[in-house]
């Protein structure tokens, strides 16, 4: 078996120590190199050629934002961010996205308690070797995003996405019009990421993006992205739908879970929702979008070619849930027409 060959990059000998104990106890990979500083990574990186990167953001010579810049420019590699979390780090995490960082995991505030972050992280590098490189790096739409006018106001978009999603699923929502029907996000990130991911698409997208909140109401130009480690479901009242956030059991390892929420679109919304598989490692979203479009609803997925990970789009055409399978700058034209229809 081809172990999966990891490189640390952190300035803290002992998180250096630990990363390495939980990552080389696992029968499928091997830590082939540590750093404790961007430079000293740079050389092992060009020497080695290791499949997936750990990386800290605040080290000693150069910054772990400037590094990931210049590798992903020069010598891609599977990225995963390990740093501690403040507000502050919350928009540089984002910027590590923007990078093409693959996921990040907050550093507990003590490096001894490293090993508390061991599920995400193991799941989070298989996640990572099986990228596609050629999709890691920053992304911009090829053309101006082409809107179509959409009139109707009963109709519920609702998407999906994990490993690779915070970049695809701004590609599809920059290119949305202002009038988008009521949408309903999931996205795959840790509680303290999701309302600054929220802000980060606010400020960019046309449509109203927010954190949602237990009751909020959707309406036409609202987009209501689920909270970290709770699921989100649709409910209608009359004409109203609006948005239930809870707690509950994770659903294929995840809260908030894909399954969860499109479950609820298929009952409450039926054929005047349109689902939306993104990128993704696992089959979150599969039975979902399967009920949905069981119901009636259109759907869409991610092709291979264009996915970071093309592992829950694969899943829910393997069950033949999608009725569309699109490349990532064809999903917004996509949706924007099925919305439109009568």
């Amino acid at each position: 078996m081809k172990k999966i060959r990891v490189i640390i990059v952190d300035d803290s000998a002992v998180v250096r120590q630990t990363l390495s104990k939980l990552i080389s106890a696992e029968p499928d990979m091997e830590v082939v190199a540590t750093a404790p500083d961007p430079f000293v990574a740079r050389d092992k990186i060009v020497q080695l050629k290791p499949d997936v990167m750990t990386l800290d953001i605040e080290m000693p010579r150069m910054d772990g934002i400037t590094f990931l810049s210049k590798v992903m420019h020069y010598f891609p590699i599977p990225t995963l961010i390990i740093s501690s979390v403040t507000k502050k780090g919350c928009r540089t995490s984002m910027k590590a996205l923007e990078l093409g960082a693959m996921n990040v995991i907050p550093k507990p505030s003590e490096a001894y308690s490293i090993e508390s972050i061991e599920p995400v992280l193991l799941h989070s590098i298989r996640s990572a070797a099986r990228a596609n490189i050629r999709q890691l790096g920053p992304r911009t739409p090829d053309k101006p995003p082409r809107r179509i006018h959409i009139t109707t106001t009963n109709k519920i978009l609702a998407i999906g996405a994990s490993t690779g999603g915070t970049e695809a699923l701004k590609n599809v929502m920059v290119r949305l019009p202002s009038n988008t029907p009521g949408t309903v996000i999931v996205q795959h990130m840790p509680p303290v990421f999701t309302a600054a991911y929220a802000e980060r698409l606010n400020g960019i997208c046309d449509m109203e993006v927010r954190e949602a909140k237990d009751g909020d109401a959707l309406r036409p130009g609202i987009a209501l992205l689920a909270p970290g480690d709770f699921h989100m479901v649709l409910r209608r009242d009359g004409a109203r739908y609006f948005v239930r956030v809870k707690k509950g059991p994770r659903i294929q390892h995840q809260r908030p879970a894909v399954d969860v929420l499109f479950k609820s679109v298929a009952e409450f919304a039926s054929r005047n929702a349109v689902g939306v598989v993104l990128t993704g490692m696992g089959k979150d979203g599969a039975e979902g979008l399967k009920l949905m479009h069981d119901a009636k609803a259109h759907t869409i997925c991610q092709d291979e070619a264009t996915s970071v990970v093309w592992g829950m789009p694969k899943a829910a055409i393997d069950v033949g849930a999608a009725d569309y399978v699109e490349p990532l700058d064809k999903v917004a034209d996509r949706i924007q027409f099925l919305l439109a229809k009568k």
